[in-house]
């Protein structure tokens, strides 16, 4: 059974030596994350995903049963809940109105990463909770946020989000979940909701599902969808739980991964619902708790990947095969470790540099969500609410799919053994692979890039980025080393960017197929500038680290040979990323439909 170590050193350097959070006066609460406090908490989070979550994962793969109405979790999974509970975790960065801590986003991503490494599934209940939780508080009236947040902020209650039907998946516009209204201001909810994670289990008192429907009467296709509040189980004005409402769950999904979170086929009928925001503008306040998910799952792509490289990563320095090509590395034993192997290496490189470069990115991003909750600078507000959005699909998109792409390099570390269920490289494969798809398929998320974000305001929000790392290049060049093995490559790969988006803006505007059929590439076109930019981060902080005479120059070398390895082996795909973005739409679409 795989054996999970968080990685806290590596978080606490991303946190204070690169973005200084502690530093950091102008973000409310950011000034009291000192070291110490970090320290102590990410600890305490790692103790418990070490020692709780990661070894209830592979149990969880065993599955959820579905028994007269009710979903059975696996065995354990309700005593570690409770111990996410009563450690406060769930509710670490709510509003202390409503049964928060308060803290900054930015160490609740941190805290995060651990336990959704350690247990991805586990974690979906608490981390769709969440998500439920920012809509209603975003959207609700002040008697709906009394009535559910609290609770939800404990995960005593625990919640959902539902768009996905049978016959309607990405366009929402298909949506026929009616709601009809009645004469005390609540709705009657009727129809089949599918793919609904955590819809129904025996871990919490209530489940509170957030449910798109059409309000007979309003408009067609997307402009017509409203939001609801259904829950589970009907709440009393009192707030004590009363009867249960007309949901209920028709049948769990057999999947591929994720066995310890069901996935369920939900029905409502005249199940009683409460508008959440204004009617027929359900789907901008679903936005709020979809894009919070899609950050949630681009992480998913690191954590898992995570998880998977601390398995390889000790299994390539213990397992004995072959023989070093230089010459015997270990010659009181029968064969050298793996690690000897240069391709090995280049697999574990591969996931190192990825791992820690998008921990740095989505770290980075975490604090920019902190800017717009805690800034009291209007202009910095919209502007790190501009730049989240442009990121968003590239952090999900990109993320995932190499997140996906890093735990197949892990397990074939492992060879045949990596094909079996007893080292558990094959969970983690299977695990990754749902996030390409949930809260919005990958080339979903390509297309949005490229269709929607680039000309956002313009491209004013692309060309703040662009603008960005220019200006950081020049600040920080004139080390010599710097130069050539970080900055250099930067620069290089964003004007690989660049040159793309001047493609879509020229051809593009000629046939949109130019555009699209490139949206994919410029995704990880994208992605591979924000880890290049990252990594280029950390080796400045760990250069200053060096020069600073530091206890530990071990780790800051290291840093710097990893991120090296990054800029000169993988970054350069933005070459190629781009020379596919030129060659159009043609060789995509001029083989007809009957060839394939």
């Amino acid at each position: 059974m795989p054996v999970y170590n968080a990685p806290v050193e590596d978080t606490l350097f991303v946190l204070h030596e690169v973005l200084k959070v502690h530093e950091n006066k102008e973000l409310e609460g950011y000034d009291e994350l000192t070291q110490d406090l970090t320290s102590a908490i990410l600890e305490e989070a790692g103790k418990l995903g070490t020692e709780v979550l990661a070894p209830l994962n592979s149990v969880g793969d065993g599955g959820c049963t579905l028994e007269n109405g009710v979903v059975r979790t696996p065995e354990g999974f309700q005593e570690a809940f409770n111990h996410l509970r009563d450690g406060g975790w769930t509710a670490l960065a709510s509003d202390p109105a409503y049964g928060g801590q308060g803290m900054p986003g930015v160490i609740h991503a941190a805290a995060g990463e651990y336990h959704s490494s350690a247990n991805m599934a586990f974690m979906m209940f608490s981390g769709l909770t969440h998500g439920a939780y920012r809509t209603i508080h975003a959207y609700g009236t002040d008697a709906q946020k009394d009535t559910y947040l609290e609770k939800m902020a404990t995960c005593e209650w625990t919640g959902t989000m539902n768009l996905t039907e049978p016959h309607c998946g990405t366009d929402l516009g298909l949506l026929r979940t009616k709601a009809e209204p009645q004469d005390d201001g609540s709705y009657k909810i009727s129809g089949q909701k599918i793919f609904i994670s955590a819809g129904e289990h025996d871990m919490a008192d209530n489940i509170v599902h957030l449910v798109l429907a059409r309000i007979p009467g309003g408009p067609e296709g997307v402009k017509g969808i409203s939001l609801f509040i259904c829950p589970k189980i009907m709440v009393n004005e009192d707030g004590s739980l009363g009867q249960r409402n007309g949901v209920a769950v028709g049948n769990l999904e057999e999947k591929m991964g994720i066995h310890g979170n069901p996935t369920c086929v939900m029905n409502y009928d005249d199940a009683t619902g409460y508008l959440l925001g204004e009617p027929h503008k359900g789907l901008r306040a679903m936005f709020t708790m979809m894009n919070q998910a899609r950050m949630d799952v681009a992480g998913q792509g690191l954590y898992q990947a995570s998880a998977a490289y601390q398995v390889a990563a000790e299994y390539a320095k213990d397992r004995l095969q072959g023989r070093a090509v230089t010459g015997v590395e270990a010659p009181e034993k029968p064969a050298d470790p793996l690690i000897v192997h240069p391709d090995v290496r280049r697999m574990l490189l591969d996931q190192k540099a990825f791992v820690e470069g998008a921990r740095a990115a989505l770290l980075i991003a975490a604090e920019l969500h902190d800017t717009i909750g805690r800034s009291q600078d209007t202009a910095k507000r919209e502007a790190a609410d501009d730049m989240l959005g442009l990121l968003t699909p590239v952090l999900k998109g990109f993320f995932t799919d190499k997140g996906f792409d890093m735990t197949v390099q892990a397990q074939q570390i492992f060879g045949g053994h990596g094909y079996i269920k007893e080292w558990g490289m094959e969970q983690f494969v299977r695990d990754a692979r749902i996030a390409m798809i949930y809260e919005g398929a990958n080339g979903v998320q390509a297309l949005d890039l490229v269709g929607r974000k680039l000309a956002h305001k313009g491209g004013a929000v692309l060309m703040g980025f662009f603008d960005m790392i220019k200006k950081f290049i020049k600040e920080n060049e004139g080390d010599e080393a710097l130069d050539r093995d970080f900055l250099g490559p930067l620069k290089q790969a964003s004007k690989d960017m660049q040159a793309a988006a001047m493609y879509f803006m020229s051809e593009g505007m000629k046939n949109p197929n130019n555009a699209l059929a490139g949206s994919s590439d410029f995704m990880h076109l994208f992605g591979h500038v924000l880890l290049g930019w990252s990594w280029t981060r950390m080796a400045i902080a760990s250069k200053a680290a060096l020069n600073g005479g530091t206890s530990n120059p071990d780790f800051y070398e290291n840093k710097i040979r990893t991120g090296r390895y990054y800029m000169s082996r993988s970054l350069p795909e933005t070459g190629m990323r781009l020379a596919r973005i030129q060659s159009g739409a043609d060789p995509v679409m001029d083989i007809p439909a009957e060839a394939f």
